[in-house]
C-alpha cells in the first residue's frame, strides 16, 4: 500500500511538474506540489528504513525513493531562491546513472506484468532524470519535450499504477 501511496503522488508531481514546464502552471505556485509529494515520499521512506522490521529490501526501496523526495525538494527551493538548475541538473544525471541498473535488475528478475510494468517505469524515470540533466545543466532546449515526458510519466508510472495499487487490482 505505501508503494501506491508513493506512486499515487509521483504521479501527481511529474504531470503538474511537466504542465509547468509547458507553461500552464506558473512558478509561484508549483512548488505546492513539490514540497506535498517530496514530504510524503519522506515520511515514506523514513517509515521504510526505521521500521522495526527493515531488511535490505526496505532499506534499498528507502534510498530509491529519497532520490524522488530530494529531486521534488530541490525543484521546489529553486522557485523561492531563482536558481538556474544547474545544481537539480547534475543531481538529476546523478539519480539518472543510479536508477539504470534498478530498471535492469527489475526487468531481470520480473515474473509478473506488475513487475515488467514497474521495471519498465524505472527505466522511464532514468530517461527523465536524463532529459532534467540536459534540460538544466546542459542548457539544451528541451523544456518542452521535457514537459510532455514528464506528464506521460506522470501518467503511465505514478499515477495510474498508484491508484492501481491502492484498489487492489494490482498486487
Amino acid at each position: 500500500m505505501l508503494l501506491g501511496l508513493s506512486l499515487l503522488y509521483v504521479g501527481a508531481v511529474l504531470f503538474l511538474n511537466g504542465l509547468w514546464l509547458l507553461e500552464k502552471i506558473g512558478d509561484r505556485e508549483i512548488w505546492v506540489i513539490n514540497i506535498f509529494s517530496g514530504s510524503v515520499t519522506l515520511i515514506i521512506a523514513l517509515y521504510m528504513a526505521l521500521n522495526g522490521n527493515a531488511d535490505a529490501a526496505s532499506i534499498k526501496g528507502a534510498a530509491l525513493t529519497l532520490l524522488f523526495s530530494f529531486t521534488y525538494f530541490w525543484v521546489a527551493v529553486n522557485r523561492f531562491n531563482k536558481a538556474d538548475g544547474r545544481g537539480l541538473g547534475w543531481f538529476s544525471l546523478f539519480v539518472a546513472v543510479t536508477v539504470i541498473p534498478v530498471a535492469f535488475d527489475t526487468l531481470h528478475n520480473a515474473s509478473t506484468t506488475w513487475d515488467v510494468w514497474f521495471g519498465l517505469s524505472w527505466a522511464a524515470w532514468a530517461v527523465l532524470w536524463f532529459m532534467f540533466f540536459l534540460l538544466l545543466a546542459m542548457q539544451k532546449n528541451i523544456a518542452r519535450l521535457t514537459g510532455m515526458v514528464a506528464v506521460a510519466c506522470g501518467i503511465a508510472t505514478g499515477w495510474l499504477p498508484g491508484y492501481l495499487l491502492l484498489d487492489g487490482v494490482l498486487v
